[in-house]
């Protein structure tokens, strides 16, 4: 019964489903279905156009980016990335050495060290530090803790430290040190070859000297060079250009010879001390080519300390001022009448001690009486009486052309920098009136440098040549070997090998008999002339009292080759004269220069 009565339940059930299923899937007779059915497709295709239209228009936009990073931008960009990877490198390359004609050492790079201290890594105390780096500083040690106690660290101890200093700080290994390394140009010899050499300043240029005039032969060619570089920023080594850090060892060799440099720099200190005078310099020069074998200039600088110099001397005055030279210019005239032969060897002159020109009376410079003299005679005893009687033999016009051969009024054409040229009146002034003649005859009236001056007597040593002087020889390299030597002009032909033999003969006389007695050596025939001249005024006519002594030496005699000069410039006291003042340092010169250059006594 009971089972029955639950089939009866479950068959009601099935039929209620059954009628509300057919309910819910009668078709719907308005279409309603069908056009929901359609919306829903045409949403769905728009959405996939949008995607599609997106997915495009990127595309395009990459397309259009990719073609302008490659093909517009590409090899700006690829410049870019290179300057990234890549860095420009200029080496350090040290100056070439300089020189002297012996190959010692007168200027040269080498390390040097700037010490900073940072008290802060200390592992003493500051008065420990103190004591262990005062003495190898040279600095007191008191003032050294009072250094240590005024910052905890970048505290700037020493600048220029030398590399021996520092090889010595280093081997302390105290911490807290800091060595800074750089270059800078050293001068071993200090004073002695300053006048020539120069100095760099601080940028490394050359200011003076030879570190000026040359200063392409001097700094060594150096590129720049690309190396690349890693993520890190560090530089690859292994991508460097093979031997681009190699440097030459060529080095500036000059014709000034160390030893006759340092007799000359004494010889002309001691003169200056013991006369007072204002200024002094020394020349010599081997007339055969004009090779300067020494140049010296006094007072002087130390080129390692040139920012405490006085700047007047960093100009080498013996070519950048002008003088009047005095007597020692008669010769050259006398050379000059020779040659136009209006003149002879043994011509005698009447010397009454005065002379008038135009409207001026002329002396001479000691109070002679009436006398006849030869033109030997004319140099021994510096006669202006005599030498104007000479040039007014010959005819204005020429004599000034003779002047304008041997340079007057041009620059020397030399490696020395800061040459001027002399001065020489122009020819209508000279030849206005007859007074300028006579005065030129005893070397008043003009000027010129001492370089010049020594330059003209080279003409009469070396058989009427004009040669240049110079002071570089030359780049060699560490075996001696010449890699490059200047273009110097050919000598010029001023005078006949016959005219100048005669004169240096007439100028023996002024050593062997004249006014040039101080500079005689026992053996050897030495020509010379003395000069005591007026000093000129910028503003015109002569400074009272003040004047230049000068004495200029050719030997041998028998085969002139060497020109040693000396003049200095306002020696005080009565007895300051070329014959006591200029003279005995042309001999000290002389005596060193005879053995260095070997050359052979004239006479037993």
């Amino acid at each position: 019964m009971q089972k029955s009565s639950n089939r009866k339940k479950l068959r009601n059930l099935q039929n209620l489903e059954f009628k509300r299923q057919r309910k819910f899937s009668r078709p719907d007779i308005s279409g309603n279905s069908t056009h929901k059915t359609q919306d829903q497709s045409a949403k769905i295709k728009s959405r996939l156009l949008i995607v599609w239209g997106l997915l495009i228009a990127a595309g395009i936009g990459l397309m259009l980016n990719l073609y302008k990073l490659q093909i517009i931008q590409g090899s700006k960009l690829t410049q870019r990335a290179r300057n990234q990877q890549m860095v420009n490198l200029r080496p350090f390359m040290p100056r070439r050495p300089v020189v002297d004609r012996n190959n010692n050492m007168l200027a040269i790079d080498r390390p040097v060290y700037t010490l900073y201290t940072h008290p802060k890594l200390f592992d003493k105390s500051n008065e420990e530090m103190a004591q262990q780096l005062a003495p190898i500083l040279n600095k007191d040690v008191n003032e050294l803790v009072k250094t240590f106690q005024s910052k905890k660290s970048g505290i700037l101890l020493a600048n220029r430290v030398s590399e021996n200093i520092a090889d010595r700080l280093m081997s302390l290994r105290l911490n807290g040190l800091e060595f800074i390394q750089k270059y800078s140009r050293f001068y071993p010899q200090g004073d002695l070859v300053a006048d020539v050499v120069g100095y760099v300043n601080l940028d490394r240029i050359g200011q003076a000297g030879v570190e000026y005039s040359q200063e392409k032969l001097l700094e060594r060619s150096v590129q720049t060079v690309r190396l690349s570089r890693a993520g890190n920023g560090a530089l690859m080594p292994d991508h460097a250009p093979e031997g681009f850090l190699h440097f030459d060892d060529l080095q500036l060799q000059l014709t000034i010879d160390s030893r006759l440099q340092r007799t000359a720099r004494a010889a002309l200190k001691q003169q200056i001390e013991k006369f007072q005078a204002k200024r002094g310099a020394v020349i010599v020069m081997d007339a055969t080519d004009g090779s300067l074998l020494a140049l010296v200039a006094q007072p002087t600088y130390n080129a390692n300390e040139y920012s405490q110099a006085d700047i007047s001397l960093f100009k080498n005055w013996t070519v950048a001022d002008l003088y009047e030279p005095g007597s020692t210019f008669k010769p050259l005239n006398i050379a000059i009448a020779l040659e136009n032969r209006v003149i002879k060897p043994d011509d005698v002159f009447t010397d009454s001690g005065t002379l008038k020109v135009a409207d001026r009376i002329i002396k001479n410079a000691e109070n002679n009486g009436y006398r006849r003299i030869n033109i030997a005679q004319i140099l021994q005893t510096s006669s202006n009486i005599g030498m104007v009687q000479i040039i007014q033999r010959l005819r204005p016009p020429v004599y000034y052309n003779w002047l304008e051969r041997l340079g007057l009024g041009q620059k020397v054409d030399t490696d020395l920098p800061f040459e001027v040229g002399g001065r020489l009146k122009s020819q209508e002034e000279f030849m206005a009136s007859p007074i300028e003649a006579a005065t030129t005859s005893f070397g008043q009236g003009f000027s010129l440098t001492p370089l010049q001056l020594v330059q003209m007597h080279g003409a009469l040593a070396n058989g009427g040549k004009l040669v240049t002087p110079h002071v570089v020889r030359g780049l060699i390299d560490s075996k001696g070997q010449r890699h490059y030597a200047p273009d110097i002009p050919a000598p010029r032909q001023i005078f006949s090998s016959a005219t100048t033999q005669k004169v240096v003969e007439m100028m023996e006389t002024v050593i062997a008999q004249g006014t040039g007695k101080a500079a005689q050596i026992d053996g050897y025939r030495i020509g010379g002339k003395t000069g005591t001249a007026q000093k000129a005024s910028p503003k015109g006519g002569y400074i009272p009292g003040a004047r230049i002594t000068s004495f200029v030496a050719i030997l041998p005699v028998e085969s002139p080759r060497y020109v040693v000069f000396a003049v200095v410039d306002e020696p005080k006291g009565e007895n300051a004269y070329g014959s006591t003042v200029a003279a005995p340092i042309v001999k000290t010169v002389m005596e060193t220069l005879i053995p260095m250059e070997q050359i052979p006594p004239s006479k037993k």
